[in-house]
C-alpha cells in the first residue's frame, strides 16, 4: 500500500488493471443478471396467479458458472478469458465454431479500465478512491444492463443508495443532511417529471428505475449536484440519442433508455464537478 501511495503512476497502472478483470465480471453480471430476474419474476407471477409451475432450468449463476460460448456452450479456458486482450487475440470470435463475439465484452472491460484508473487518479490511494469504485463499476453494470433491456435492477440502484446514505455518517463525500435531501430530491424529481408527462401525453416517458438511480446520486453528492447532472445527461442524450437514430434510421418516437445518460453525467460530475463549475462560472462571469 506504501508503495502505491508513493508512486501514483503505479497506482494508477494498478487501477486499470483491476478495472479489466473487474469489466470481464461486469459483462457476466450484465448478461445474466436480468435473465435471472425474469426467470424469478415468471416463476412468482404464476404463483401469484395460482397457475402451475414450469420446470425450467433456471440461467446461469453469476458467480459458479464458468463462461462459454452462447452458440456452441464451449467452456472457455484460462487463455480465452484474459480480459481485452483474449478478444483480441482471437479477432472476436469463439476459437471453437468461429461465432462472432459481442464487442460489448472489450468495450466494457477498456471502458472500466479507464474509468477505474480514472477515479485512482482523481482521489489517491484511500477509502475516497475506494468507495468511488464502487460506484463507478455499478454505474457501469446499470448502464450495461439499461442499454440491454432498458431494466435498472432494484437489486442495485437500492444498494447504491444505501450505500451513499451509510457513506455519509463517515462523512466521506457529503454530510447526512445533504445525502438525504439528496436522495429524497432526486427520486421526486424525476417521479414529477415523469407524472406531468404522463398526464400531458398519456405516455410513460422513463421508467422508476431512473428514479432510485437519480436518488442514489444524490445520496452520494447531495442536492445541488442534482441539476447539473440532470442537464448534463439530458444534453449528453440529445447529442448520442439523437446521433444513434440518425444512424440507425429510427423515429424519434423510438425509446432510448435514459439511465446510461444519468450514469455517464453522475460519474462525470462525481470526478470532474469542481473543475466543470469553475469553468461554468468562467463562462457566465461569475467567477
Amino acid at each position: 500500500m506504501d508503495l502505491l501511495i508513493a508512486h501514483p503512476g503505479a497506482a494508477i497502472a494498478c487501477a486499470g488493471i483491476l478495472g479489466l478483470v473487474v469489466g470481464s465480471f461486469l459483462n457476466v453480471v450484465i448478461l445474466r443478471l436480468p435473465e435471472r430476474l425474469m426467470h424469478a419474476w415468471r416463476a412468482q407471477s404464476r404463483e401469484m396467479l395460482e397457475l402451475e409451475a414450469q420446470e425450467t432450468a433456471p440461467p446461469p449463476g453469476i458467480v459458479r458458472e464458468p463462461s462459454h460460448c452462447p452458440r456452441c456452450k464451449h467452456r472457455l479456458g484460462a487463455l480465452e478469458n484474459i480480459p481485452l486482450v483474449s478478444w483480441l487475440a482471437l479477432r472476436g470470435r469463439c476459437r471453437h465454431c468461429h461465432a462472432p463475439i459481442s464487442i460489448q465484452y472489450p468495450l466494457v472491460e477498456l471502458l472500466t479500465a479507464v474509468l477505474s484508473a480514472i477515479v485512482v487518479w482523481k482521489f489517491g490511494i484511500g477509502w475516497h478512491a475506494a468507495a468511488g469504485l464502487a460506484l463507478t463499476w455499478t454505474l457501469v453494470a446499470l448502464s450495461g444492463i439499461d442499454v440491454r433491456t432498458q431494466l435498472l435492477p432494484d437489486q442495485m440502484t437500492l444498494p447504491l443508495l444505501w450505500l451513499g446514505l451509510l457513506l455519509s455518517l463517515v462523512p466521506l463525500f457529503v454530510d447526512s443532511h445533504a445525502s438525504i435531501i439528496g436522495a429524497m430530491v432526486g427520486y421526486l424529481s424525476l417521479w414529477s417529471v415523469y407524472w406531468l408527462f404522463k398526464l400531458a401525453t398519456r405516455k410513460e416517458g422513463m421508467g422508476y428505475g431512473d428514479f432510485k438511480l437519480l436518488a442514489a446520486l444524490g445520496a452520494w453528492m447531495g442536492p445541488f449536484a442534482l441539476l447539473p447532472i440532470v442537464l448534463l445527461s439530458s444534453l449528453i442524450g440529445a447529442i448520442v440519442g439523437g446521433t444513434f437514430l440518425a444512424i440507425r434510421g429510427h423515429d424519434r418516437a423510438t425509446p432510448i433508455p435514459f439511465g446510461p445518460f444519468i450514469a455517464a453525467a453522475g460519474w462525470t460530475w462525481f470526478v470532474a464537478g469542481e473543475q466543470l463549475d469553475l469553468v461554468y462560472r468562467h463562462w457566465f462571469g461569475l467567477a
